[in-house]
């Protein structure tokens, strides 16, 4: 339902367009690693995946469950709280792995947390914790990378901004582009795994803000 949501949601903020590299492939039991750079981006993905016949998992902040009606939401729907700096947080990957395992794919956000800047403009995804190399190191699970741009041009800066951003969105309806890339079979040792995925996810984020003529794109 939350993806059914997202894909109804987001034409109303803006207009999305997906495209995919030739050997794309959202296969069961894959792991979808996308860049994270606004509040908005998670729906963006979740409608763009929606499109292409995918309803993910989704590993995401837990504070999320506290909010009135999605926590319910995420809850009811096997959604998996990351409680950040917690010894919960191994607890995470548990429900990661067993979702992996029946065939879901599960979206993480290796970032784990939304940058600091307060333009509205585009920039490569920020290091990535150990998290997604632990999950494929531990399932031998493909890793999809996912590059989303535009978001911030939804919500992004000060709540202030953010706040007016989604209410004039409708009428400002930006672009927003996903882009899905090759899966990938991540081996070697934690770090490795993560400077791959890192760059992959990166790939796919520069091809989406190219075609968004953002400059961070066109200049990486």
């Amino acid at each position: 339902m939350l993806s059914r949501i997202a894909d109804i949601l987001v034409p109303t903020v803006g207009r999305l367009a997906v495209t995919t590299d030739p050997c794309a492939d959202l296969a069961p039991g894959s792991i979808i690693a996308a860049n994270h750079t606004s509040l908005a981006d998670p729906a963006v993905v979740l409608a763009a995946l929606h499109r292409l016949g995918v309803e993910p998992v989704i590993m995401a902040a837990a504070g999320l469950w506290r909010v009135p009606l999605l926590g319910g939401l995420l809850a009811r729907e096997g959604h998996i709280p990351v409680f950040r700096g917690d010894r919960r947080d191994s607890g995470a990957l548990d429900l990661a792995a067993a979702a992996l395992e029946q065939g879901r794919l599960v979206l993480i956000y290796a970032e784990g947390r939304l940058p600091r800047r307060k333009d509205a403009g585009e920039a490569a995804p920020g290091t990535f914790h150990s998290g997604l190399a632990r999950l494929a190191e531990r399932t031998g699970a493909p890793v999809v990378p996912v590059g989303q741009a535009g978001a911030r041009r939804v919500t992004s800066g000060s709540a202030v901004k953010q706040v007016a951003g989604l209410l004039t969105s409708p009428l400002r309806r930006p672009d927003l582009h996903v882009h899905v890339g090759t899966p990938l079979q991540l081996t070697g040792d934690r770090v490795v795994r993560t400077t791959r995925a890192h760059a992959a996810v990166t790939a796919a984020w520069q091809t989406a803000a190219s075609c968004l003529g953002e400059p961070a794109g066109l200049a990486a």
